[in-house]
């Protein structure tokens, strides 16, 4: 009953005639379901027009964000359209299909946005849980794929400005991509990459003794921590790790937390651990010159997203 009343419901959907209000109304019937289904995913990716129908969702609102003029029911409408993509992102049978048809990059003017109104903000969130769910596969194709993106500088800027649980999902991803030996030697190959990533991560962490987050702060003990495994970067942490990490500071945000205190102790021993000679990082990982940590952003191009959309916002 539940496939029929899905694939039903995708054919309204992708119906040319279909009132805007009627496809609305499908959208927000099809996300409720989305749980109830394991195999929705393949029905949306297989049945004809149905995600060509949840991209024109997509760019019919790219011209209202910049100026900055999306409204909640607007923002409301196209992450029910997001949520059905997340479905497909996350699916096994969909997602190397999602990847091939470049789909994330159709949400890169999203996460571009630096709009501080609610709308954006959740629509921003719903962008970042797609991206989210495509790194929580930890499948080397989905990192690879993004390497080649601009994902790591808009995330970055969201970790920068963000809502906390913005700068949540978008330092989950940083994590993600590191924790791949492919991502860490691309963020560790030049002294840019590098001290970009650190940069902000020390910027949150400071931001946290006022404004105190276990999740948040899991996260960046965590990058931290993996960043580590690379000699050079490891030695530049020396210098580069806030003393709030070094100190009791934390101490009380993270008592019950185990995990964390555990994260925390193994990377401090590794900062502080004798130098006994920098190697060359497996994987080419090769921070060359990072005795200098400026120009924190060179090369990495944050601003203008909207990859390989013909210019997007």
């Amino acid at each position: 009953f539940i496939l029929f009343f899905l694939t039903h419901g995708i054919a309204r959907m992708r119906t040319r005639t279909l009132h805007l209000q009627q496809r609305e109304n499908v959208l927000l019937e099809l996300s409720k379901k989305r749980e109830d289904c394991e195999d929705l995913a393949p029905v949306l990716w297989h049945t004809f027009g149905t995600v060509a129908g949840l991209l024109q969702e997509i760019v019919s609102i790219y011209p209202l964000l910049s100026p900055p003029t999306l409204t909640a029911h607007a923002s409301n409408r196209v992450c029910n359209a997001l949520a059905l993509l997340q479905c497909v992102a996350s699916h096994k049978d969909t997602r190397s299909l999602f990847l091939s048809a470049h789909i994330p990059l159709y949400l890169y003017p999203f996460l571009n946005t630096d709009s501080k109104s609610r709308p954006f903000e959740y629509l921003r969130l719903t962008s970042l849980g797609v991206i989210g769910a495509l790194v929580k596969m930890d499948d080397p194709e989905v990192i690879n794929f993004l390497l080649q993106t601009e994902i790591i500088p808009l995330c970055l800027r969201i970790m920068g400005s963000g809502s906390e649980l913005s700068k949540t999902v978008a330092t989950f991803i940083v994590q993600k991509i590191l924790l791949d030996n492919s991502g860490l030697a691309y963020v560790c190959t030049t002294s840019d990459r590098f001290f970009a990533v650190s940069k902000v991560i020390s910027d949150m962490v400071n931001n946290l003794i006022t404004a105190p987050s276990v999740r948040l702060l899991k996260h960046c003990v965590r990058c931290y921590l993996r960043l580590t495994d690379n000699p050079r970067a490891r030695e530049a942490l020396r210098d580069a790790l806030p003393q709030s990490l070094r100190d009791e500071t934390f101490l009380h945000l993270l008592r019950d937390d185990l995990t964390v205190r555990k994260w925390l102790t193994q990377l401090l021993q590794a900062v502080n651990s004798p130098t006994t000679g920098v190697t060359r990082a497996t994987g080419g990982s090769d921070v060359s010159g990072l005795g200098g940590g400026s120009n924190v952003l060179g090369g990495l191009n944050v601003g203008g997203a909207g990859v390989g959309l013909g210019g997007g916002v």
